[in-house]
């Protein structure tokens, strides 16, 4: 950071010539961009701003006019102070309109009253600034290293936005263009009071231009966007637009548009981020609840379902919710399936909403899809349940239940068993029941007498209609159901017998799927 005036006032070379500010306090804070010493009465039209003058005013104006239109000559620069040494042309003080027309403009001007060589100011104040610019470009070579190695490992918003917290010492939100937040980082600030009714505090801020400061609300703004198209903004809560959190700023939304680019949509991305939190306990559910209120998503005093849907839809299911006027979270659990956490006002909208939402998903695409649904809770801390109750669901649905929504109260046994199919138990007893028939098969891939099996036990055991099905004659099927049941060991008159092989059947199904 550049040295303000009240700071070079305190530097040992100035405070050997006895400073006293005479007027235009409330300009010390300025910044001082260099020194400049003089002794011509147009020295304003050789300045670019930030300078602190110094002279002896031998060559300064000698009427009160004159005197004026110095002083408003360097305000209008925008030079940052003038500090004049006594005893040359005044002896004790200043011109009294010298002074005031400092006082009105806020131009702090300064008397030294010892003589000091005005060398030995000018290199301690240019050391200082020297030392600032070396700071901010080695600052600035940071902020780009960090930026680049985020761009180079793909990190998220979440990320790229807590680095920008890190380096700025200041909270950061990352917005879409609905005011809704896509990322934030409190800089361990509250959170609850950062994005408490964000959204009509966001629209408040309206800075000029694509990066600017709005000094009423104290935050640095940017927009996000690639390629002429704009999907947000960030803002970071600064006193000034410093040149240093420009940089930051508007580096982090470099990297922010480019992840963008290479992964797609932001919102969606937090999406998904908050969905893995709840199933994966990585965030606490009162942070979650928060950051998906931020997105327009309130889950607190909220009925929720879960759902999912196979394959993973997430981008057509998103747009069921817009279309359907429903709210909830919508991303991708993995490549397989698709998450949904719909919250709804009540229990009793429960049924409408997934028949509404299932009805939309299916005309937007031909693809052929199971839409599984959780039971549905009423807290946030129970969503997981839900979520996880509906994934099992939407893996052990069958085929033919492609259609409308699918509960646990449809999946039956089948279903049941396809949950199980990692358990050995299970797996032993499919091998100790089947084993034998389909090690059989194996060696007489002609006869495939597990088929004839199944057909037999579909049909409830009726023979008849079992050789019929398998287009076998009476006498043929009896013959093969008689070496069934020897080779498997059981009697396939026996109810007790059959149901265990049924099931077993049921249990290769789901092992094979």
């Amino acid at each position: 950071m550049f040295p303000t005036v009240r700071e070079v006032l305190d530097l040992d070379p100035v405070r050997n010539g006895a400073p006293k500010v005479v007027a235009g306090e409330r300009g010390l804070d300025q910044v001082v961009r260099w020194v400049h010493s003089s002794e011509v009465p147009d020295i304003a039209t050789l300045l670019r701003g930030g300078e602190l003058v110094l002279t002896t005013g031998i060559g300064l104006p000698p009427d009160d006019v004159g005197l004026r239109r110095f002083i408003a000559d360097l305000s209008e620069v925008r030079a940052c102070g003038l500090a004049v040494e006594m005893g040359r042309r005044y002896s004790t003080r200043l011109p009294v309109a010298m002074v005031r027309a400092a006082d009105e403009l806020g131009l702090p001007l300064v008397e030294l009253h010892r003589g000091t060589p005005f060398v030995l100011i000018t290199e301690a104040v240019h050391s200082m600034i020297i030392d600032a610019q070396l700071a901010e470009l080695r600052a600035t070579e940071e902020i780009h290293q960090r930026f680049t190695d985020l761009s180079v490992e793909g990190a998220g918003p979440a990320e790229v936005v807590a680095q920008a917290a890190a380096l700025a010492g200041a909270p950061v939100v990352l917005e879409n263009l609905s005011r809704q937040v896509l990322a934030y980082d409190a800089a361990g600030g509250s959170a609850e009071l950062l994005l408490a009714t964000w959204e009509a505090h966001s629209r408040r801020i309206r800075p000029a231009g694509r990066t600017g400061h709005d000094a009423e609300s104290g935050w640095l703004v940017t927009t996000v966007g690639a390629r002429g198209r704009d999907w947000g903004r960030l803002l970071m809560r600064v006193p000034t637009a410093d040149p240093r959190y420009v940089i930051l700023i508007e580096r982090a939304a470099s990297t922010l548009a480019l992840g963008r680019l290479i992964r797609g949509d932001e919102e969606g991305q937090t999406h998904r981020t908050l969905l893995a939190a709840l199933l994966g306990h990585t965030t606490p559910v009162d942070e979650v609840v928060l950051r998906a209120r931020a997105l327009g998503v309130h889950l607190d005093r909220r009925h929720l379902v879960g759902v999912v849907i196979r394959p993973a839809l997430a981008t057509e299911a998103a747009q069921a919710l817009r279309e359907t006027s429903l709210k909830g979270l919508v991303g991708a659990l993995d490549e397989a399936s698709a998450g949904v956490l719909l919250a709804l006002r009540s229990a009793d909208d429960e049924q409408d909403a997934l028949n509404r939402f299932a009805t939309r998903l299916r005309g937007l695409t031909a693809t052929d899809m199971v839409i599984a649904a959780g039971e549905g809770v009423g807290t946030p801390r129970e969503a997981r349940r839900s979520l996880v109750e509906a994934s099992q669901v939407a893996q052990a649905a069958r085929h033919d239940q492609r259609s409308g929504v699918v509960r646990s109260t449809d999946v039956g046994l089948a279903g049941l068993l396809y949950l199980l199919r990692d358990e050995p138990r299970l797996q032993t007893f499919v091998e100790r029941e089947l084993g034998e028939l389909l090690a059989y098969d194996a060696r007489h891939p002609r006869e495939q007498l597990l088929g004839l099996l199944r057909i037999y036990l579909e049909c409830g055991r009726n023979k008849s209609a079992a050789a019929e099905h398998s287009h076998l004659s009476r006498p043929a099927f009896y013959e093969r159901l008689a070496k069934i049941g020897k080779i498997v060991g059981a009697d396939l008159d026996d109810v007790s017998a059959c149901l265990s092989l049924h099931v077993a059947l049921l249990a290769l199904d789901a092992l094979r799927r």
